[in-house]
C-alpha cells in the first residue's frame, strides 16, 4: 500500500530551497529534517536559483499594481464626495444661497 501524496505550501518549499542554497547543511541532512525526499530538494533548489530574479520582478509588479487599484479607489471616493457635495449645495441654495458659516466670513 503506497502512502498518501503530500502537498507542500509554496512558502515551505522556498524554506527548504533556501536552506539548501546556503549550502550549510547536505541535502540528505535537510531531507531528514524536513522529511523531503533529496530528489525534491535538489528540484526546489534548482528552481529557486534559476527563477530567482522573477521573484523580485513579480513582487514589483505586484506592489505596482496594489498601488494603481489603491489610486483607482481613492479617485472613485473623491468623485463620489464630489457629486454628494453638489447635491447638498444644490439642495440647500433655497435655505441660504449655499453658504456655510465659513463662507460669509
Amino acid at each position: 500500500m503506497s502512502k498518501p501524496r503530500r502537498r507542500h505550501s509554496a512558502e515551505f518549499k522556498f524554506r527548504v530551497a533556501l536552506e539548501a542554497a546556503k549550502g550549510q547543511k547536505t541535502i540528505n541532512d535537510l531531507a531528514g529534517e524536513f522529511g523531503v525526499h533529496p530528489n525534491q530538494i535538489s528540484d526546489w533548489k534548482r528552481q529557486l536559483l534559476e527563477g530567482g530574479d522573477s521573484v523580485f520582478r513579480d513582487g514589483q509588479a505586484r506592489q505596482q499594481k496594489d498601488i494603481e487599484a489603491h489610486e483607482a479607489e481613492l479617485y472613485e471616493q473623491i468623485g463620489r464626495l464630489k457629486m454628494e457635495l453638489d447635491w447638498m449645495k444644490k439642495k440647500a441654495a433655497p435655505f441660504g444661497g449655499g453658504q456655510t458659516r465659513h463662507d460669509r466670513d
